[in-house]
């Protein structure tokens, strides 16, 4: 509720306001890259196995979701129902023929199969996917819950009217804040998920995954078969993927194949591995994470560091912005790899461990006093 709030920090059009994220476009990427990376957590952080073509059931729900649009309604809610039930059943096939193997194999396998659904999408079905130009709405598409458009209109997702669009924009003094419709519509989709993703973790079915995760092997010795609970929870996470895959359509009305890329399935497991895999909040914060390098840090540009460094002598001036433009602007991913090789090596348990961590030195700084206290009392005691 308090995003708008809370990701403007700086007023507008001073010099730190470029790292203000309160802007629609970015907040709805925040909360449904979350929805995709809570997903990949039910299957990579409760059952320990590692996709990395999970970026196949987010196109495949992002294509689902716009063919919903073209045939039925711009009505955003079939076309999110539509993107779930193909993701799902899409995850189901991959699944089932993924899943006969394990650990490294299963992993190149989920890679085959986003790689070949790229291939597919890009240059074979070009007449469903669009190839290489995508996917997008147009005013003619026959939609047959939908009135006819006018001619030359752009058509705009909605629910029940509201458009995906729609924004209000407060001014407070130097400060804009924007609240737009479709952010909250995807923030409150998230907190559902979130809250389905919380009872899966907390329910008998999710200690089934725990167990798989520990010692797959002796559970199989015990003689219950791991197969059907892993690939339930491999339909579940695609089901996830479609959800995001949806979603993103729902804001953007327009797909393309890269979406189904393998960089894309790497950036949900950084998400997942940076957040703390197997913890809820973890793959959320690791999907804020990099979405807000990727869309803040990404556009610090040379002219941005002159203005920073404008206070320096000419020399130190140049230098400084020589040392720090290698890891911005273009270069923003050195800056999250270092980053990311730090969490790896330094809080093996992502962004949720150096918060615990935080938390526990606070409260050991907070109890010192009244402990070191009753230690004086005791010795002054004693010495009387």
């Amino acid at each position: 509720m308090l995003a708008p709030f809370i990701l403007n920090p700086f007023p507008e059009g001073s010099a730190l306001s470029q790292f203000n994220a309160g802007y629609p476009d970015l907040m709805q990427r925040f909360v449904i890259f979350g929805i995709f990376a809570i997903g990949f957590n039910i299957l990579f952080g409760l059952t320990g196995y590692l996709s990395f073509g999970h970026a196949a059931f987010l196109g495949v729900g992002s294509y689902a979701g716009i063919w919903a649009m073209k045939l039925l309604t711009l009505n955003v809610i079939p076309s999110i129902v539509t993107s779930i039930v193909v993701a799902g059943l899409f995850a189901a096939i991959v699944g089932f023929i993924s899943l006969r193997r394990s650990g490294i194999y299963f992993s190149i396998l989920t890679l085959a199969f986003a790689m070949m659904s790229f291939a597919l999408a890009y240059s074979v079905l070009t007449p469903i996917t669009g190839g290489e130009t995508g996917m997008q709405l147009q005013y003619f598409d026959p939609r047959i819950l939908d009135g006819p458009l006018e001619p030359g209109t752009t058509p705009r997702a909605n629910l029940f009217g509201l458009e995906m669009a729609a924004s209000y924009q407060l001014e407070v003094g130097a400060w804009l804040f924007t609240f737009n419709a479709g952010y909250y519509i995807a923030a409150i989709v998230m907190l559902i998920a979130f809250y389905l993703a919380i009872r899966i973790f907390r329910s008998p079915f999710g200690m089934m995954l725990r167990a798989i995760k520990s010692n797959q092997q002796r559970m199989n010795y015990t003689g219950l078969n791991s197969k059907p609970y892993t690939l339930a929870a491999f339909i579940i996470s695609g089901m996830y993927a479609g959800l995001a895959g949806g979603l993103l359509v729902a804001m953007d009305t327009q797909v393309g194949a890269e979406r189904m890329f393998w960089t894309a399935s790497g950036e949900v497991v950084l998400m997942t591995i940076l957040g703390g895999a197997g913890t809820l909040i973890g793959p959320v914060l690791g999907a804020g994470f990099i979405k807000y390098f990727e869309n803040i840090v990404s556009k610090i540009n040379e002219s941005t560091l002159e203005a920073w460094f404008a206070f320096l002598p000419g020399g130190l001036s140049d230098a400084a912005v020589a040392v720090v433009y290698p890891f911005v602007g273009k270069g923003w991913h050195l800056t999250l790899g270092l980053l990311f090789m730090a969490v790896v090596i330094f809080l093996p348990g992502g962004l949720v461990q150096g918060g615990s961590k935080l938390a526990t030195v606070f409260r050991r700084d907070r109890n010192a006093g009244p402990v070191e206290g009753a230690a004086a009392e005791k010795r002054q005691a004693a010495e009387d």
